[in-house]
C-alpha cells in the first residue's frame, strides 16, 4: 500500500514553526528541520514559501495580524499608546521569538502595513510633525521589541546557568561582586543584593519605562504648543 503523504497547509506550516522557535530558538532553526517535522522533503515548502525569509515575513504578518485583533482603545493619543505597547508585549510573550521576526521583517505584508497604519493613527490628532509621530511609534515599538528581547534572551541564559548545578547565578553574581571594590560595584552591589534587579522584565518594570516615554512625548507636544 502506498504510503500516505501527510496533510500540508500554510497554517500548518506556521503552527509548527512556531513550535519550533519554542523549542530552539531562531538560530537554529531551518527549512530543513521545519520539514523534517512536518514530515516532508525541504523542497515541498518552497512550493508555499519561496525562502525562509518569505516564512518569517508571513509569521510577522500573523503577530501583526493578531495585535490589531486584540488591540481596542479609543481614548486619547496618551491611552491608545499605552494599550498598545501592553497589547503588542502581550502578543509577543506567547509566540517564541517573534520578537526577532518582527525585527528582521520589512512592511511588505498587507497586515504589518495595516498595524504599522494603526499604531500612526494614535497619534494623529496630536500637533507633532509628520515625521515626529514616526519617530513617535518607532520609538515606542522598539522599546516593547527590545523589552521583551531582553527579558527572552535573560531568561534563556539563567536556564544556560542553571545546567551547572555547582556554581548557581546568583551565588556566581555574589562572587564576582565581592572581588571588586567599593569604587568599581559598590552601588551595583547594594542594588543587587537588596533585590532590585529581580524587577527586570517585571510588569512594574514595563510599566515604568513606558511612563518615561509617554512623558517625553507629552513634553514635546506642550512645548510645541507653547
Amino acid at each position: 500500500m502506498k504510503k500516505q503523504q501527510p496533510q500540508i497547509s500554510e497554517d500548518r506550516i506556521l503552527k509548527t514553526s512556531w513550535e519550533l522557535l519554542g523549542e530552539s530558538g531562531i538560530e537554529k532553526f531551518s527549512m530543513r528541520r521545519l520539514a523534517d517535522r512536518l514530515g516532508i522533503q525541504a523542497p515541498s515548502l518552497y512550493w508555499y514559501f519561496k525562502s525562509k525569509q518569505n516564512l518569517y515575513q508571513r509569521l510577522a504578518n500573523q503577530i501583526s495580524k493578531i495585535i490589531l485583533e486584540e488591540f481596542h482603545s479609543e481614548g486619547d493619543w496618551k491611552e491608545q499608546l499605552t494599550e498598545l505597547a501592553i497589547t503588542v508585549r502581550s502578543v509577543l510573550c506567547r509566540y517564541p521569538c517573534s520578537t526577532q521576526i518582527m525585527m528582521m521583517t520589512l512592511p511588505h505584508e498587507p497586515d504589518i502595513i495595516r498595524f504599522t497604519n494603526r499604531m500612526l493613527q494614535c497619534v494623529e490628532s496630536t500637533p507633532l510633525e509628520q515625521e515626529e509621530k514616526i519617530q513617535v511609534v518607532t520609538t515606542l515599538v522598539n522599546y516593547v521589541y527590545y523589552f521583551v528581547l531582553d527579558n527572552y534572551q535573560h531568561e534563556r541564559n539563567v536556564s544556560t546557568i542553571l545546567v551547572d548545578k555547582d556554581n548557581p547565578p546568583g551565588e556566581e553574581m555574589i562572587r564576582v561582586l565581592d572581588s571588586m571594590n567599593e569604587k568599581d560595584a559598590g552601588l551595583f552591589r547594594r542594588m543587587f543584593t537588596n533585590g532590585l534587579f529581580e524587577l527586570m522584565g517585571s510588569d512594574r518594570a514595563f510599566e515604568f519605562g513606558l511612563k518615561l516615554i509617554l512623558f517625553g512625548i507629552e513634553q514635546v507636544i506642550k512645548e510645541q504648543v507653547e
